[in-house]
């Protein structure tokens, strides 16, 4: 298959595709992609793990000295532009960071190794890396997505397109996030490497708790075509009991009902720990995959698997000691009792061995369980909005605003100056092009989704004040702009 029509030109291509992206996923629903190149003997290993890098950088309006004129540039590139500011001085390790799985993954590969990784890359870094002209780490990672030498060794993770926190962004704008990202990849990469891309990661491992918007976000997950997604161990709970997953080396089963009794499932793999860059860089998933033996699952026996995500570029540990802690356990482990395994590849053998999703424990979002005792799915909106309400008073640790990888940060509070501007382009976006039906092929169209987009980074509400809610501010000032220019 060939990569999507079309030239790629100031703008990333995040629209007009939805029809060639949703053709491919359906046809290779169901099909399996990373069995039939698989090398691992399913049966007879103890145990696996599976690593992740997480690849992210921020459009900003930093291409001038005027805020209301610069271009939006990715933020690598001003890095790279005023290495003498701060900790821009690692722009050029960030850059090379970006491409060197490009280079350890054939270098493995030759000796005759089965090095594994998932990678996640946010729109947001793929067009920054195109415009900056970075045009040699794109071809070193087109390679890992295509070439049918790597390609079982690298499974790449969708994500959403400008790193949105699903809890607090619209989940109309979420679902375009997710298509965004779908349709720039197959731009880059090609619609054959987009049909392999089963797993999703979420921006800040956050998955949203309130039970209609965890339910959209699974469903929005679902009707692309994703087959499981990675969730935080302490933002999920056992529905029996309320208590965090008791098995967390398996995968389960994400099932999330809303106030109108409408139910989405997704299979989850569950990332244990903290979110710390220090053990996916000294590969702490690989040591604790070892310690660990075949467990039971539906009267099976089956090997566990230990999965891990972290930032691929921050931090010392990450940026200088990563690569040959890597290369080490992939060479130990390869052929071993405990090889590395893509959570695809995992999933692809788990169920060619016999065990059905059904068999899965079930898992939903934190604090469903109290709604759910003092509610019936079905009873609508306002009622759960009550019960919420009366829950809130009586528990002060209740909260509807998601759950990422750490549970002390709310991406709702503290970030009023941000959701605001934000929600009203939100809104002006729904109405002026959503509900006026103007087609997704129009330029006009991409620029104003460009701008929403861009804004609703994770990065402008993090920082909370300065220069970073400025560049936010000033996107959604731009989309408003476009829409009452243009439309």
């Amino acid at each position: 298959m060939s990569p999507l029509p079309g030239t790629y030109d100031e703008l990333p291509e995040i629209s007009g595709a939805e029809t060639d992206v949703a053709r491919v996923i359906a046809e290779s629903r169901g099909k399996p992609v990373f069995l039939p190149e698989s090398r691992i003997d399913f049966g007879k290993i103890r145990s696996a793990f599976s690593s992740a890098l997480h690849m992210h950088q921020p459009l900003i309006p930093a291409g001038g000295s005027d805020l209301g004129t610069a271009q939006v540039i990715g933020n690598l590139q001003h890095m790279m532009e005023h290495q003498n500011i701060g900790d821009n001085h690692n722009a050029p390790v960030f850059l090379w960071c970006y491409k060197r799985m490009g280079e350890f993954i054939p270098q493995l590969v030759s000796e005759g190794k089965e090095p594994r990784i998932m990678l996640e890359y946010s729109g947001t870094l793929f067009h920054g890396l195109r415009k900056m002209g970075a045009t040699d780490v794109l071809d070193s990672l087109k390679a890992l997505a295509s070439n049918r030498d790597y390609r079982r060794c690298v499974e790449w993770l969708g994500a959403p397109w400008g790193h949105a926190v699903a809890p607090s962004t619209p989940v109309q704008d979420y679902r375009l996030h997710v298509k965004a990202w779908q349709q720039h990849f197959a731009a880059l990469f090609g619609l054959d490497a987009l049909q392999r891309v089963r797993g999703f990661s979420p921006s800040e491992m956050a998955l949203p708790n309130h039970p209609d918007i965890a339910y959209a976000f699974v469903k929005t997950l679902v009707d692309c075509g994703y087959q499981w997604v990675l969730v935080q161990e302490h933002t999920v709970e056992q529905p029996e009991d309320g208590m965090h997953p008791r098995r967390p080396h398996l995968p389960h089963r994400l099932v999330c009902t809303n106030s109108r009794g409408e139910t989405a499932t997704l299979i989850a793999i569950i990332k244990t720990q903290g979110s710390d860059t220090k053990l996916v860089a000294q590969m702490q998933p690989a040591y604790e995959a070892r310690s660990l033996g075949r467990t039971e699952l539906a009267g099976r026996s089956v090997p566990p698997l230990v999965t891990q995500i972290a930032d691929g570029e921050n931090g010392g540990v990450m940026m200088n000691e990563f690569p040959g802690k890597y290369m080490d356990v992939m060479r130990e482990a390869s052929h071993s009792e405990t090889p590395p395994m893509n959570t695809t590849e995992y999933l692809e053998h788990l169920f060619a061995s016999g065990i059905a999703e059904q068999d899965l424990p079930v898992i939903q979002p934190i604090f469903h369980k109290l709604i759910w005792e003092r509610m019936k799915p079905g009873e609508g909106g306002e009622k759960l909005a009550s019960v919420i309400e009366q829950i809130r008073r009586e528990n002060h640790r209740f909260h509807m605003e998601g759950g990422s990888w750490t549970n002390n940060i709310s991406w709702v509070r503290g970030y009023e100056s941000m959701l605001k501007p934000m929600e009203a382009a939100s809104s002006h976006f729904y109405q002026t092009v959503i509900e006026r039906g103007v087609p997704t092929t129009e330029p006009r169209y991409r620029n104003a989704l460009f701008h929403l987009l861009s804004a609703e980074t994770s990065c402008y509400r993090y920082w909370g004040e300065g220069i970073w809610t400025d560049y936010g501010r000033e996107l959604c000032r731009r989309e408003e702009a476009i829409l009452k220019h243009d439309f």
